[in-house]
C-alpha cells in the first residue's frame, strides 16, 4: 500500500508537468511572449512544490519513521 501511495504522487506530478508542457506549447504557437510562458511554467512549479513534493516528502518521512520502529 505504501508504494501505491507514492506512485500516485509520481503520476500526479507527471500529469501536472504534462499539462504545463501542453500549455507552453499552446502559448508558443505563433507568439514570442516570454512573460506569458514564464507565468505558465512558474504556476506549474508552484503547484508541483505545494501539491506534490510537500505531501510526498511527508509520506517519505512517515515511512522512514515506521521503518525505524
Amino acid at each position: 500500500m505504501r508504494n501505491m501511495t507514492i506512485g500516485i504522487f509520481i503520476i500526479a506530478s507527471a500529469i501536472i508537468w504534462g499539462a504545463v508542457g501542453i500549455g507552453v506549447s499552446l502559448k508558443l504557437s505563433g507568439t514570442n511572449c516570454y512573460s506569458e510562458i514564464s507565468y505558465i511554467i512558474s504556476t506549474g512549479a508552484i503547484f508541483h512544490l505545494f501539491f506534490i513534493m510537500v505531501p510526498l516528502a511527508l509520506r517519505f518521512k512517515k515511512i522512514k519513521e515506521e521503518a525505524a520502529q
